[in-house]
């Protein structure tokens, strides 16, 4: 929707006056004379509309919640609607009529829960706060007890409107005992703007531990307006269902080409209720109540059912079909529980259909569920779990795989794909490629040990001819280990076990003995994991953290999706400073050698310079297209050593502010970070295009002929890389093959430099013998090893040497180095993709449901897993 004032309306209508002089206007007609602005509504609950509202229109909206709401100068009304929704007009005049406090917050940082809640009760003692029940919950459940409802809360006013009111049962979960905020339910339509009923909760209605009132009633009309209850027929209710009307003497907007309008107009809201002793309790809209099986059922009834469960956080409920409903909602235990708790509180006809598990919902730029966005979710989901046939002839495969590419890699839906069009140039990166390819796994029901391959180095018409020739020559095997994308990993959770190879310290042993790692022997857990703090950037985390320490204090500086490069206290998580960058953020920060720089590479081909303690900007480099690769510091001469999809990795004088050298790595992406090894004093990039080069002291080249995904590692001897392929290879610094080892999926992990110890996306980590490429032990995780381990000194604990590991099922590892056993675990609620960075009892970790984390290594002697809820 578009929102604009009206500034020459009433000189308009004087001309007009002029030039019709004879014209008379009847008393009862409302010309829309002093419009105070102009609105298009989206069509989200009916058909787009041009909603044009006088000043008589709104303005007894907000003298009437003005007293209810009892506001003085001292109060601070926080700004949460956009321009766009009429709400934000009472926002803004609540305050300024008042003579209080206008909140507003970019843009950004409502779309950080954590950094929202601290901005607006921390910082800023937020008393009013008028929100649509889906924009409050993201806040989460611990937020929303803790800070937005505690006990000692500053907010005064929570005026939920714009959606149906959450029901008792949930509004008690979200308040601590003894929080004494007044919660109010708002109705309305923007076709009358903008509220047309409040309803206040009693203290005694929140308080109570009764489940007998299962909605919350609209309340009574507001100033100036007039409800009514009709039934189909157009009769008055006074008791049982109907649509709500509304209208009044003042209260009418102008709709679309409407020059006049008689005064009193009742419009038409397309809600449903039930009117039941006087009080009118909402039932859905008109078009969400559906009949399947002969029975009425209300859609969005059924949807606060869903949502009074305590394994849900949110729900949204569609109707896909005449004999179909579907709910969607966050951090359900399982889809069978859902239906098995709501088999205890609905009849059978209203149970649904489906029930489909989604991370989060998707939000409007109005803080409502995005119905469009789900239903995507849903058609892709059917798409999964349909007939694998589907791909069966070449038409249907390429208008599968179009799609599929369009929507991977955000292209508008009318987007050409060429046949020569290559998945990374067009904008694509590894993650994106890693979905793609388990998808099409899913909905094959197949896989094939090439297809990664062909997505990152081939051209669309490639993919369409492997995907082709995968279905048609029987080139496939069952997958036992890939699953849909809301899967956690491919192997049972907790099935881990360790393959160790004996006399792993003083021998080399190819063949060895091994054995498995049982509870008795290999699982013996003697350390704890715990969170200390996280801290909220905004969007995903796929970059790995790095950490600055001097003797007074130690910083953590980490990137994200969200565009942000943030400077956190290590102790306490509290944000020093953050920069937003021109776009979002994988590559890992470094820290020059001066001390008194952070450099980052961003994806709008520029790598930033900025003062460490503030984040001001010493200087910008602009490289020729994305850069992902992490820099690399050269001890000996202080440049800044980085790499970038134009192909050339660039070294850079920080101080001179200049670009001493680039070379060119001999075709592809360099998304690998370089290698620098001290003695013999080396250089080493990799690239996209399969070529692992040796810059520095002379150049030379070896080429894998397989995308390099993983960063090169050195030792006196030789350099070490993996490949997608499923390759780790070693060769000598003069470019010899020395050795080879294959695992059984694609390596993006990059070798440690300490212990030779690698990840595969055969959800393993490997131990290898760096001279000959043996294996020492092998630990099988629950989830793919995108991540590179850490390597440190486990003394404090009791252990000569650990290493700390992420899978991307969420789960943060820490082994014992020599033989490979399991020493402590932690489950967090999101994919990791960043690398562990630990610091004396600390890791800290990225986590792509938007959060950075600190842990604490423990002495604990506890067996078990811990895991973290995911409902906070």
């Amino acid at each position: 929707p578009n929102y604009f004032l009206i500034a020459n309306n009433q000189m308009l209508q004087v001309e007009e006056a002029r030039q019709h002089p004879k014209e008379v206007v009847p008393r009862n007609v409302h010309q829309g004379e002093q419009i105070a602005y102009v609105l298009h509504t989206s069509g989200t609950t009916g058909l787009p509309k041009i909603v044009k509202v006088p000043h008589t229109c709104i303005v007894p909206n907000i003298i009437h919640l003005r007293s209810l709401f009892q506001m003085s100068p001292d109060d601070v009304v926080f700004l949460a609607s956009p321009l766009t929704f009429d709400p934000s007009v009472v926002e803004m005049f609540l305050a300024l009529s008042s003579g209080a406090c206008l909140l507003m917050v970019p843009s950004a940082v409502k779309r950080m829960p954590g950094r929202l809640a601290h901005v607006l009760f921390r910082r800023n003692m937020t008393t009013v706060l008028q929100a649509t029940p889906t924009l409050l919950r993201q806040f989460g459940g611990r937020a929303l007890k803790e800070e937005v409802l505690s006990a000692g809360s500053s907010l005064r006013v929570l005026a939920l409107g714009g959606e149906a009111c959450p029901s008792p049962v949930v509004l008690r979960s979200w308040r601590q005992e003894g929080n004494k905020t007044h919660i109010y339910n708002l109705y309305g339509t923007t076709e009358v703007s903008c509220w047309a009923c409040c309803y206040e909760l009693p203290n005694s209605f929140l308080a109570s531990d009764s489940t007998e009132d299962a909605s919350v009633p609209l309340g009574k009309s507001l100033m100036g307006t007039v409800v009514e209850v009709r039934d189909e027929r157009g009769c008055l209710v006074t008791e049982g269902e109907g649509q709500v009307f509304i209208g009044g003497q003042e209260r009418v907007c102008l709709l679309d080409d409407e020059s006049i309008v008689v005064k009193g107009t009742m419009r038409a809201t397309g809600d449903w209720v039930v009117v039941r002793d006087s009080h009118l309790y909402y039932l859905g809209r008109k078009d969400r109540l559906v009949k399947r099986h002969g029975q009425r059922v209300h859609l969005d009834n059924l949807q606060q059912a869903v949502e009074s469960l305590p394994v849900v956080d949110a729900c949204a409920s569609r109707n896909v079909s005449s004999t179909e409903c579907q709910e969607r909602h966050v951090h359900g235990s399982s889809d069978a529980l859902v239906l098995q708790e709501l088999s205890q509180l609905l009849p059978n006809h209203s149970l649904p259909d489906t029930v489909l598990l989604v991370p989060a919902l998707p939000l409007t730029n109005h803080g409502m569920v995005s119905m469009e966005k789900l239903m995507r979710t849903y058609e892709r989901h059917r798409g999964v779990s349909g007939d694998h046939a589907a791909w069966g002839d070449m038409d249907t495969a390429r208008a599968t795989l179009q799609s599929l590419w369009k929507d991977y890699l955000g292209l508008a839906a009318d987007a050409v794909v060429m046949e020569d069009a290559h998945f990374i140039l067009s904008g694509g990166d590894s993650l994106q490629a890693l979905r793609l390819f388990d998808y099409i796994t899913v909905t094959m029901g197949m896989t094939s040990a090439g297809l990664l391959e062909v997505i990152l180095d081939g051209s669309f018409a490639d993919v369409l001819k492997h995907v082709t020739s995968m279905t048609h020559h029987g080139r496939i095997q069952t997958s036992n280990k890939r699953q849909h994308e809301g899967s956690t990993s491919g192997i049972p959770p907790k099935k881990y076990h360790t393959k160790v190879t004996s006399n792993i310290v003083s021998e080399r042993n190819t063949t060895g003995s091994s054995y498995l790692a049982t509870p008795a022997d290999g699982y013996n857990q003697a350390l704890g994991l715990r969170v200390l703090w996280r801290s909220d950037t905004g969007r995903c985390v796929d970059a790995s953290p790095v950490l600055l320490v001097h003797p007074d204090q130690a910083r953590v500086f980490i990137g994200s999706h969200s565009h942000r490069l943030q400077a956190l206290d290590l102790s306490s998580g509290e944000v020093v400073w953050e920069r937003v960058l021109g776009d979002r953020i994988e590559s890992s920060a470094a820290i020059t050698s001066c001390g008194n720089l952070v450099v980052v590479g961003c994806y709008d081909g520029q790598v930033y310079f900025l003062c460490v303690d503030s984040g001001d900007t010493w200087w910008i480099f602009e490289t020729g297209d994305a850069v992902k690769s992490s820099p690399g510091i050269d001890p000996h001469t202080g440049l800044v050593i980085i790499g970038s999809h134009d192909g050339h990795v660039y070294a850079l004088d920080p101080l001179a502010k200049c670009c001493v050298w680039k070379h060119h790595c001999g075709g592809g992406a360099v998304f690998s970070s370089p290698c620098l090894h001290s003695s013999p004093r080396l250089l080493y990039s990799a690239t996209l295009g399969g070529q692992l080069r040796c810059l520095r002291p002379v150049s030379t080249g070896h080429s894998l002929d397989v995308p390099l995904f993983s960063s090169p590692a050195c030792s006196e001897t030789c350099v070490c890389i993996g490949s997608v392929s499923g390759h780790i290879t070693a060769l000598s610094h003069d470019g010899h093959k020395l050795w080879d080892f294959h695992t059984d999926g694609p390596v993006f992990s990059s070798p440690s430099n300490e212990v030779f110890l690698c990840g595969s996306h055969d959800c393993s980590v490997y131990c290898l013998n760096t001279a000959d490429g043996s294996l020492l032990w092998q630990f099988q995780t629950t989830g793919k090893v995108y991540s590179s381990p850490f390597v440190f000194d486990g003394t404090p604990w009791g252990r000569s040497t650990l290493v700390a590991l992420t899978t991307t099922d969420g789960t943060v590892w820490v082994l014992d180095v020599e033989q490979g056993a399991l020493r402590a675990s932690l489950s967090l609620p999101g994919e990791l993709f960043s690398s562990p960075v630990v610091w004396g009892r600390t890791i800290v970790v990225g986590c792509r449901n938007d959060y950075v984390y600190c842990l604490d290594l423990t002495g604990s002697k506890e067996q078990k897993k811990t895991s973290l809820s995911t409902r906070d």
